[in-house]
């Protein structure tokens, strides 16, 4: 059974860790939503500038695009708001929504000992205020180690 997956949740939650592990585990391919932000948004948000609704509408529209055309696959993308998730299950209806979820303190330790990435730890207070908690989503807690959170998804598969 081939699933589509979409792992959201703030910067810094573990989206791409998880992701990896998860796609490798079912055998299906990984997409990394940050892998098609176009080059405006990357230089956007390495300034230090959040992203805005209409900056994120056309990268919305090619996830939903990739979505569609790849049968299985596991997809890491922040999808902080409830409207940008319906775009997501609108081009996927049987998109399963998967929230990883933790505290702004263990978040901003992880983002803070990153390197080579574009998201820095100064815009994590935009991305909380932004973030709508999904209703129809499984909730999973980030402080738990990757390999059980991995185990808790496949589970509800």
């Amino acid at each position: 059974m081939t699933h589509r997956i979409l792992l959201m949740g703030v910067s810094g939650s573990g989206k791409t860790t998880v992701g990896l592990q998860l796609a490798g585990a079912l055998g299906i391919p990984f997409l990394d939503a940050d892998d098609f932000h176009p080059p405006a948004n990357v230089a956007k948000m390495r300034s230090g500038v959040p992203l805005t609704d209409e900056d994120r509408a056309p990268w919305l529209a090619i996830l939903a695009g990739k979505l569609r055309e790849t049968p299985g696959c596991v997809l890491a993308c922040s999808a902080l708001k409830d409207a940008y998730r319906q775009v997501l299950v609108e081009a996927v209806p049987d998109l399963k929504v998967f929230f990883l979820d933790g505290s702004p303190d263990l978040i901003r330790q992880r983002l803070e000992g990153r390197a080579g990435h574009f998201m820095p730890a100064s815009l994590l207070e935009s991305q909380f205020s932004t973030l709508e908690a999904p209703k129809n989503a499984i909730r999973l807690d980030i402080a738990e180690p990757v390999d059980t959170i991995v185990a808790r998804i496949l589970f509800h598969l």
